[in-house]
């Protein structure tokens, strides 16, 4: 089920590619036959509808060459036309008029210079899926050649144009890949999520004054990102990317890409609480000029309350602005303080329950085991990538000494209600990686567990 890399360098492209493809194997499992399944509007029919006969099995190996191919140029297919604007897509090929032809001149290419691809880049647009589909579809050994990557990033920046992509971008003399070691930037990796190569992961623009902003992701996507950077500090991920139309998410570290789903939408439901929070925190970012620093001016708080219908005591308020800048966590500290019925968080009837689900990372970094195995003694080892089966495990949001004041009260008293003694957690084993640090930029306070090797995500 997934893009195997064995160099270096363009995992940006291959992780990116490798979410939409999971999309189709996993919620169009039974639609990859129909060439127009990439159109947000036939998407937009089928969300309510998607396939849990497969997603129930957690069985990868039942996928035949075709439907994974299949998979493959749906997924090419809806980047194309969405960094085309859904009205064009732009597929760049080697020269040659067919499949055998087309091998031969890469099979003999030494790539030096910008031009020597211009001597043998060949660029056809389409206006029509099924065309673009088709052509896809015919070239894939194209595509799943040494340089397939390049030429699928190729296609991209032409689907967008090249005027556009300078335009997105915040300093448009940067290169896009950077040197020495070909890493795809982030403006690539957005181009291919959203369509614009803009360089930042917040939502919407963030006015910096005087005529200058800096840009973000615009719209909602339909697989998201998620990223070490953001729980060391470095950089704040908006809703858009980490709350994506589909549960998959391209994972970034310092160094590479990687890809984390699920097989199943629910585990982006959010209960009444969870939503409220929500909207709180997209309230909050919206008055962020900090980049992503997490704290607001007292104006800017003051319009978060009133968009949100939050009512502190006045005593409280005082002491939030006293400062003359609101930073988050002490706001969400006084949240988790104050009741429901005033705005807050504190709910004292169980509804923000903890909830436990399955995920999945997949690295398709090619390393070194042993026939699949790393205790078989004797094997000679193999290149193969990484799948890793993830329990995790979501502990509701109150504040900790609340939390264990209520389970202890209720074990104490004698009283048998449900929705307080679910409160305490079973004995599970909390393990680390820095994998689990990215799953708590999206899920706080997460516990994951798993068996066998650690997931890496470099």
């Amino acid at each position: 089920m997934g893009l195997v890399q064995h160099e270096g360098g363009p995992c940006g492209v291959l992780a990116t590619v490798q979410a939409y493809v999971l999309k189709y194997l996993l919620f169009f499992s039974d639609d990859l036959g129909n060439p127009e399944v990439s159109d947000p509007l036939y998407a937009l029919g089928q969300r309510r509808f998607y396939h849990i006969s497969f997603a129930a099995r957690d069985d990868f190996s039942s996928l035949t060459d075709d439907r994974k191919t299949r998979a493959l140029v749906h997924a090419m297919l809806e980047i194309l036309f969405l960094c085309g604007t859904g009205k064009r897509a732009v597929v760049a090929s080697t020269g040659g008029v067919n499949c055998a032809e087309s091998a031969a001149v890469l099979e003999g290419l030494s790539v030096e210079s910008a031009m020597d691809w211009q001597k043998v880049l060949r660029i056809n647009t389409f206006t029509s899926r099924k065309d673009a589909f088709n052509c896809l579809l015919a070239n894939i050994p194209m595509f799943e050649s040494r340089l397939g990557a390049m030429l699928f990033l190729i296609s991209a920046l032409l689907s967008r144009g090249l005027e556009c992509i300078q335009a997105d971008r915040d300093d448009p003399s940067q290169p896009l890949v950077t040197a020495p070691f070909g890493h795809a930037s982030q403006e690539i990796v957005n181009l291919l999520l959203c369509g614009e190569a803009v360089p930042n992961v917040f939502d919407g623009k963030m006015d910096l004054g005087g005529g200058m902003s800096l840009k973000g992701i615009p719209n909602d996507v339909e697989v998201g990102f998620l990223t070490l950077l953001e729980s060391l500090n470095l950089c704040k991920v908006g809703q858009y990317l980490k709350c994506p139309k589909w549960p998959i998410w391209v994972v970034g570290s310092e160094s590479h890409y990687t890809v984390l789903f699920a097989l199943n939408p629910n585990v982006q439901e959010e209960n009444e609480l969870e939503e409220r929070e929500s909207k709180i925190r997209r309230a909050f970012d919206a008055q962020d000029q900090s980049g992503g620093g997490g704290f607001i001016s007292v104006e800017g708080f003051q319009k978060v309350l009133r968009d949100t219908d939050i009512n502190f005591p006045s005593d409280k308020l005082e002491d939030l602005c006293n400062a003359g800048i609101i930073v988050w966590s002490e706001f969400w500290q006084a949240l988790l303080q104050l009741d429901k019925r005033a705005g807050g968080m504190k709910d004292p009837t169980g509804l923000m329950g903890k909830k436990q689900f399955t995920i999945y990372h997949f690295n398709g970094i090619a390393k070194s085991v042993l026939n699949g195995n790393a205790n078989a003694g004797g094997s000679s080892p193999i290149q193969r990538p990484m799948l890793c089966k993830l329990s995790v495990s979501v502990p509701p949001r109150w504040t900790q000494d609340e939390y264990l004041a209520d389970v202890v009260s209720a074990s104490t008293s004698g009283i048998k209600d449900d929705n307080v003694l679910s409160l305490a957690p079973p004995v599970q084993t909390n393990q680390h990686a820095p994998l689990v640090d990215c799953i708590r930029t999206r899920w706080p306070r997460a516990v994951c567990s798993w068996a066998g090797d650690v997931p890496s995500i470099v």
